[in-house]
């Protein structure tokens, strides 16, 4: 058998890693969006897209993604591999210059459909054969119009916060105690402060208004906890609910939730994007409280 090539595209070759025939069954494509190169209205660079050729054919592609003023790719989030090349696709991942997260798309439930669970299971070898391995499993819901508005539960007032480092104080006590996998990754190896900064740099990196962020205090004026409406590249989304420690145990997620979507539901939001840890059964139960529905599910490597 002829030998692989690995080698980046060009900006003219983005027909050549569309060539690789693929069943659509998890990736990008799930919420139909395909390979295309910022050239051509997608958000792909060919400098961050890598194919391995078998004679001349495409058998295994990987395209890096990051936002419109990254200067490095933030994640790996499209891998595909032809049938049998699993170690082909594990050497284009070694060879390609980039140590970033793999987050991979699959449909919800996709455990329980073979030809899904068969497609996960060949990325995910080929990524754990270049040296990763998993870190957490998350669902991503999205709210719609349809669903309804929720009802305010009333309990808590909520400010807007013009002060980051009051923000960065709020995110280290949430962090303090937090089940979020990522979180924890970066408290393991670099420490809490680390993680609080990590959570505010991406609020500024959102193109959304910083005014929007906003701090919720109870009927006796003791902080609860911090709220991030906000749009990613995307579209709009939850960017982050958090109830600090002397205020757990209320169900006071479900009122920060409730108040996102209101706020995000009052832009004219179609729709709502949200995420969490599949191990994080009481915002799990918020989720589904305030009527947001699992579409996918998401696994990160690292």
């Amino acid at each position: 058998m002829t030998r692989p090539v690995f080698r980046q595209l060009t900006e003219s070759e983005a027909p050549l890693f569309r060539s690789l025939p693929d069943a659509g069954l998890v990736g990008r494509v799930l919420g139909g969006v395909e390979y295309r190169t910022v050239a051509e209205g997608g958000d792909y660079r060919p400098e961050w897209s890598w194919v391995a050729l078998r004679d001349g054919v495409v058998v295994a592609r990987a395209a890096w993604w990051g936002g419109p003023e990254d200067r490095e790719p933030l994640m790996l989030n499209w891998l595909d591999i032809a049938e049998g090349e699993e170690e082909t696709g594990a050497e284009l991942l070694r060879r390609a210059p980039w140590n970033v997260e793999y987050e991979l798309i699959a449909p919800a439930g996709w455990r329980e459909d073979p030809a899904a669970r068969a497609a996960v299971t060949s990325r995910t070898d080929a990524a754990r054969a270049a040296g990763m391995k998993p870190l957490v499993e998350r669902f991503q819901y999205r709210w719609t119009p349809e669903t309804g508005l929720p009802e305010r539960p009333g309990r808590l007032e909520f400010r807007p916060e013009p002060d980051d480092g009051v923000i960065l104080d709020v995110l280290r006590r949430v962090h303090s105690v937090t089940l979020d996998a990522h979180a924890l990754r970066t408290i393991e190896e670099s420490g809490l402060d680390r993680a609080a900064q990590e959570e505010l740099d991406f609020f500024h990196w959102c193109p959304s208004p910083r005014e929007w962020w906003q701090l919720a205090y109870d009927r006796a004026g003791e902080l609860v906890g911090l709220h991030v409406p906000a749009h990613n590249p995307s579209g709009p989304c939850v960017g982050f609910i958090g109830v600090v420690p002397e205020q757990r145990g209320h169900g006071y997620a479900h009122d920060l939730l409730v108040e996102c979507t209101r706020v995000l539901a009052g832009t004219g939001a179609e729709f709502i994007a949200a995420t969490t840890d599949q191990g994080n059964f009481p915002m799990a139960a918020h989720f589904a409280r305030v009527g947001y529905p699992v579409v996918q599910e998401r696994l990160h490597l690292v």
